[in-house]
């Protein structure tokens, strides 16, 4: 049997791509050297922020564990042993113990409060259109740049007549009332970024006002409200002229007065050691609460930015 050969088909020639290449011209010389030049000096200045920041608290630590006369004698030097005693006598004798308990519990329930109620007002101005919202929510941003030196002495008397002065509740309030404009303006624009459909899909399937709040938004906006926290809590740990003037009861003190009590009750004796340590003691947990929280509050304060 005979078998016929068959040429196979010619394939189509590919078209040839002739269209010019582009080139991707590379940036001159000079303003490479000039990103190079600047970038130099924003590290350098970084660098140089962040040795102003750590050194003082780095010495603050190490003068802590030494005695008084290695604090004069040789303040740059390492302990030559660390004494722990130090501590113990900042906490019992000089009753840091106390002012800690003391502060936990007026910032604490300050903080609970301020986040709870500032987050609802800031719900509803974000959310909400009524007859003098934009009034309500500029009275907030007024509350920000009015000084707290100019209201101590009516708050005094306020306080007085209601009974609230030198006591733990009283304190927590003026520390709510104090904040809440920071946090009003803080989360109103966070709830404006979060979507609506999540919020409006609970109200078709019969959720309240309140619900929704709770159970839905509230945990959405948690980056935010860890930001604002943490920035409260700062404030609200480190606050000084507030409890001077609205908390004279010995028993009841916060820290920030009793480092002022700790160095000025020593007289000429100058219990240094133990005052560095006390200032150690007040700064730990500011420090260990960014520590934890820093990519929560990168991330609140990045999120009202991206829509």
């Amino acid at each position: 049997m005979k078998t016929t050969d068959t040429t196979p088909a010619m394939l189509p020639e590919e078209p040839q791509d002739r269209s010019p290449v582009t080139k991707v011209n590379a940036p001159p010389a000079k303003e490479r050297r000039e990103g190079n030049v600047l970038n130099v000096f924003s590290h350098g200045v970084l660098v140089i922020w962040a040795l102003l920041v750590v050194l003082p608290l780095l010495w603050a630590v190490m003068s802590s564990f030494k005695d008084d006369n290695s604090i004069f004698s040789s303040p740059w030097a390492l302990p030559d042993k660390l004494h722990f005693e130090n501590w113990s006598r900042a906490w019992t004798q000089a009753r840091m113990s106390d002012y800690f308990l003391n502060t936990i519990l007026v910032v604490g329930g300050s903080l609970v409060g301020t986040l709870v109620l500032g987050s609802m007002a800031a719900y509803v101005l974000a959310r909400f259109d009524f007859p003098g919202n934009r009034f309500v929510y500029f009275l907030f941003i007024g509350g920000m740049s009015f000084p707290i030196i100019l209201a101590l002495v009516p708050l005094f008397f306020v306080m007085n007549n209601m009974g609230l002065l030198n006591t733990t509740h009283g304190l927590i309030l003026v520390y709510i009332a104090y904040s809440l404009p920071f946090t009003v303006f803080f989360l109103s624009s966070f709830f404006r970024t979060l979507p609506t459909s999540v919020a409006e899909a609970a109200i078709i399937d019969g959720a309240s006002h309140t619900r929704t709040f709770f159970q839905i938004m509230l945990p959405m906006a948690k980056p935010g409200l860890i930001s604002v926290g943490i920035f409260n809590f700062l404030g609200q740990w480190n606050q000084y002229m507030l409890p001077t003037v609205l908390n004279t009861d010995p028993d009841k003190k916060v820290l920030s007065q009793g480092l002022v009590q700790l160095a000025v009750s020593q007289g000429y004796k100058g219990d240094y050691s133990g005052l560095f340590a006390g200032l150690v003691m007040a700064m730990l947990p500011v420090l260990a609460a960014y520590i934890i929280f820093q990519r929560q509050v990168v991330a609140g304060l990045t999120a009202g930015a991206l829509k």
